[in-house]
């Protein structure tokens, strides 16, 4: 987790699974409890994503008022493929690089 001014980027590495999606949940809860103005979830180093982790971060985004940011990075097919083909991307915003969500957002440049 590293925080740019009050923007949290979350970076996920391995499998976000059935396994593996309450202990990014219970990451999540931490950061939303910290009130930032926006979330960056960080897929890049992430190889498989199955439903559960999908289901994770609609429900993240779901938790946030209409003042926070949210963005996911997922660029490839063990990623962005999957969230593109639930139709995420039309939820929130998917971006190549944590850079192109940030500027995306508006936060967390400095």
């Amino acid at each position: 987790m590293e925080w740019r001014d009050d923007v949290v980027i979350v970076t996920v590495s391995g499998e976000l699974d059935l396994a593996t999606a309450p202990q990014l949940s219970e990451s999540m809860k931490l950061v939303l409890d910290k009130a930032p103005s926006a979330v960056v979830v960080d897929l890049s180093h992430v190889g498989f994503l199955a439903s559960a982790g999908m289901s994770l971060l609609a429900s993240t985004h779901q938790q946030l008022d209409g003042s926070t940011g949210f963005a996911v990075v997922a660029d490839g097919p063990s990623t962005g493929r999957p969230l593109t083909l639930v139709g995420l991307h039309e939820v929130f915003g998917i971006f190549a690089t944590v850079g192109e969500a940030l500027s995306a957002l508006g936060a967390g440049n400095s």
